[in-house]
């Protein structure tokens, strides 16, 4: 399930990595499709990504559209949750967005942030801002936001009054602040910053190190992560090759052998607060009405495939800081 690769002592490293980022770029292209299909069948509404991907010329399997629904849904009801205990008196920093219509879902729901930031690949962005750039239902919205004369474009970034996008690599922390500030990132706001399959895919070494700059570059501030888990079993390994078989390794699988790991990893790089979970445990708490909608849009055979597949993702999220703010209390 989905997007990017990224550390500092980046020159020596690129040229060894660039068929490692090929792979990493095409599960960006994967997770876009199997949301767009999982949305053209009902499981969400978002008007948006229809525009952006193509539709997946196969049917994706229900666990994998099960297992969408259930990561946009955990995702988007922390966002929300944050949103809430900042009066939208915030900055968001999606890291890895690929193909996300979540700053155009908010501006519906009157649930905007001061500013909202993409990062990806150059390429992606590339990409991504010539849509963007062609379809008025896209660009309009950030045009209406965006108060003065003149927007700065071109072809890795797009900076706007409310919405930037920024072509960039995570592994090179100098070049990500440098971007992000130059697209006024503001270090004062509280922020919350959003990674969904893209540490997975970075050394540990070099998952800490952005870590450990999100923790030292806000005062207060939320992490939320979504990727793998209990890779050590027999199903995760089986995953794993699947992986490599496509040139795509996980380059931080070793963090991903449990919850356990996964929270102590966020508290060892500057988190104060980490919780986790499973996305099995997240989507047996659904609400029951909701679970029968989605169950309703088409025929499981193997529930038991689900529940393996669910137990091998986690939603986990961080807090520094905004004792005032009560950050602290957010859960799923």
């Amino acid at each position: 399930m989905a997007t990017s690769s990224r550390e500092s002592s980046f020159s020596s490293f690129a040229s060894n990595s660039d068929v490692d980022d090929e792979g990493v770029r095409g599960t960006c292209e994967d997770a876009s499709l199997c949301k767009r299909f999982a949305v053209s069948i009902g499981y969400w509404h978002d008007p948006y990504i229809e525009h952006l991907v193509r539709q997946s010329k196969e049917r994706k399997a229900p666990e994998i559209n099960r297992g969408y629904f259930a990561r946009v849904h955990g995702v988007s009801q922390l966002i929300k949750a944050f949103l809430r205990k900042t009066e939208c008196h915030c900055q968001i920093l999606n890291l890895g967005a690929g193909m996300d219509t979540t700053f155009w879902k908010l501006k519906d729901e009157g649930l905007l942030p001061s500013k909202y930031f993409e990062v990806d690949f150059p390429m992606i962005v590339t990409r991504k801002l010539h849509i963007i750039k062609n379809k008025p239902l896209l660009f309009r919205p950030i045009m209406e936001l965006h108060s003065e004369d003149t927007l700065q474009i071109d072809g890795h970034m797009l900076d706007s009054k409310s919405y930037a996008i920024i072509g960039a690599d995570l592994r090179d922390l100098s070049e990500l602040e440098e971007k992000l500030k130059k697209c006024n990132m503001n270090t004062q706001l509280p922020t919350l910053l959003i990674t969904e399959c893209v540490l997975v895919y970075m050394t540990p070494e070099q998952s800490a190190n952005l870590l450990k700059w999100a923790a030292s570059s806000f005062e207060t501030a939320m992490f939320i992560n979504y990727e793998q888990v209990n890779m050590d079993d027999r199903f995760g390994q089986i995953m794993i090759e699947n992986l490599r078989r496509r040139q795509c390794d996980l380059a931080g699988v070793e963090i991903c052998k449990s919850l356990e790991s996964q929270k102590e990893r966020l508290l060892l790089n500057g988190w104060e607060t980490a919780s986790a979970v499973n996305m099995m445990e997240l989507y047996s708490g659904l609400p029951r009405a909701e679970v029968n909608r989605i169950e309703s849009l088409e025929f499981l055979d193997e529930m038991e495939l689900l529940e393996q597949l669910m137990r091998h993702y986690c939603l986990c999220w961080a807090t520094r800081g905004g004792q005032e703010l009560g950050l602290k209390e957010i859960t799923y």
